[in-house]
């Protein structure tokens, strides 16, 4: 019993001042929580139609898979759980309900917000190094290997072996492998 008690006497504090540190990272962990239980009845929002009529919400959903998201960049706005895409989505249910095309909803949006939000922007005249960037730089890395294999080519090849040399490579075939090798002729 002596043995145990400084031991333990030694523990406590050590206990004490641990549980004591733990209780207010259990009342974070429980304040955390709460942001993620709003964020799961957000995200229910989602997943449920805000209108009645199916068919315009499925024309809702079509057309916002063709805008991208301002915030997520590489989510479309259907996708997306950013305010920003849920206030889009609302926008674009609001047009379509009051009779506007489609045509007429993307044309109010890149007004608003620019080519940037369409995922397939137009080919106009400040999206052409979008549009042919990569078939430029897949020309120029082509061009760039060719270039190589041209130049690796044209390097000079290899001056034949003289007869000396070839008789010293004669010699090294035939010596037995545990035989040391001669010194090579100058």
């Amino acid at each position: 019993m002596s043995i145990r008690t400084p031991l333990l006497r030694r523990l406590l504090p050590a206990c004490v001042l641990a549980l004591a540190l733990s209780l207010p990272a259990a009342a974070d962990e429980t304040e955390a929580a709460a942001p993620v239980a709003q964020a799961d009845d957000t995200a229910s929002q989602f997943a449920t139609p805000l209108t009645d009529d199916p068919a315009l919400e499925q024309r809702v959903m079509a057309l916002a898979q063709q805008l991208r998201c301002l915030v997520c960049q590489n989510e479309s706005i259907a996708e997306s759980h950013a305010p920003l895409a849920l206030d889009l989505r609302r926008q674009v249910r609001e047009l379509l309900g009051a009779g506007k095309s489609e045509a007429e909803v993307v044309d109010f949006l890149v007004a608003r917000y620019g080519d940037f939000v369409l995922f397939r922007p137009p080919v106009q005249r400040n999206t052409l190094l979008l549009w042919f960037a990569p078939f430029l730089l897949g020309v120029l890395a082509l061009g760039a290997l060719l270039y190589a294999l041209r130049r690796r080519a044209a390097a000079a090849p290899e001056a034949p072996l003289s007869a000396e040399e070839r008789a010293h490579a004669a010699r090294l075939l035939a010596a037995e492998p545990d035989a040391p090798n001669p010194p090579p002729r100058p």
